[in-house]
């Protein structure tokens, strides 16, 4: 048989094809040092919703909201994106934005939520730091 001219590689041609290709993904799929998958995914999630406009949140309120258990429903996410894109329109920078039962201390400029509770929290319903509001 002969085999000069055959389109098959060798077992060896193959296994380095395939470890370089593997090398390669490898290092191309590491995140960068020092950074958790979590951190990577919130990332990319935060890179998504500032294109599409959405608020950010600041990982004081993730936490907040995570050991709260709250969880906001689209509705509620569009009606928070609303408040605080009125705020900076009329010159607010920080804002309390009231949507339910729940209230955010947004940040205007960086449309960031720094802070996020629900009523059962706020104990005499006095917040600081705050140069307007919006109840949505």
């Amino acid at each position: 048989m002969n085999v000069k001219n055959s389109q098959f590689l060798s077992m060896e041609q193959l296994q380095d094809q395939y470890l370089n290709r593997q090398q390669k993904v490898g290092t191309n799929a590491k995140a960068p040092a020092g950074m958790s998958f979590e951190e990577v995914l919130q990332k990319q999630q935060a890179k998504e919703t500032q294109a599409a406009g959405w608020v950010k949140f600041s990982k004081h309120a993730a936490g907040r909201l995570s050991d709260r258990q709250i969880e906001l429903t689209d509705e509620q996410m569009e009606r928070l994106n609303d408040g605080t894109k009125k705020a900076g329109e009329k010159g607010i920078r920080e804002s309390l934005v009231l949507v339910d039962e729940l209230a955010f201390i947004v940040n205007t400029k960086n449309n960031m939520v720094i802070t996020a509770m629900d009523q059962t929290e706020t104990d005499e319903n006095i917040f600081t730091n705050i140069d307007g509001a919006v109840i949505i």
